[in-house]
Formats: C-alpha cells, sequence, structure tokens
C-alpha cells in the first residue's frame, strides 16, 4: 500500500511541510489544479485551496473509497475496513 498527499502549494512549500511536520508519506504537488478539477474537489484552476478528501484506490486503480476529510482524526475508523478489505482481495 501506498500513501499520497496532494496540495497546491510548490514543490519547495510541500518540501519544507513535510519536514516541519514529519509526515510519513510523499505529498505531490497540484500547481495546475489537474488532480483537484480530476478527483472534483476544486471547482477551477483558479481556486486557492482544494476540499480534503481521502480517496482510496484499489489495485485495479479505481476510486473504492472516497472520504470527507474535514475531520481528519475522525476517519480512520470508516477508512481502515476498506483498507482491510482492500489488502485482502491484493494478496
Amino acid at each position: 500500500m501506498r500513501v499520497f498527499g496532494v496540495s497546491f502549494d510548490s514543490v519547495e512549500d510541500n518540501k519544507d511541510f513535510a519536514v516541519k511536520s514529519e509526515y510519513p508519506f510523499s505529498l505531490l504537488c497540484d500547481t495546475e489544479r489537474e488532480m483537484g478539477l480530476a478527483f472534483g474537489t476544486c471547482a477551477d484552476k483558479k481556486a486557492l485551496f482544494s476540499a480534503r478528501y481521502t480517496f482510496v484506490v484499489g489495485p485495479t486503480g479505481l476510486i473504492e473509497m472516497a472520504i470527507d476529510t474535514s475531520d481528519p482524526g475522525a476517519q480512520a475508523q470508516s477508512l481502515l475496513p476498506e483498507l482491510e478489505r482492500l489488502a485482502q482481495a491484493d494478496s
């Protein structure tokens, strides 16, 4: 399983944030808002911010689950069963 974060920030800003926050996963840069538009987390290329969502992409490349991440600390309970299911299906 791989975990990525995505933001509209620059490479340098993401790097600084990841180091400061001691992130255990990679942060991708979507400065052109292409992922945000494709995943429906922003309205247009001028958006300053993306809505916070967690997407679980299965082994086939399809989105298996999308969770509104407005409360990141509370999402683990709904995310864990899906990750366990996908891990079993992938083995």
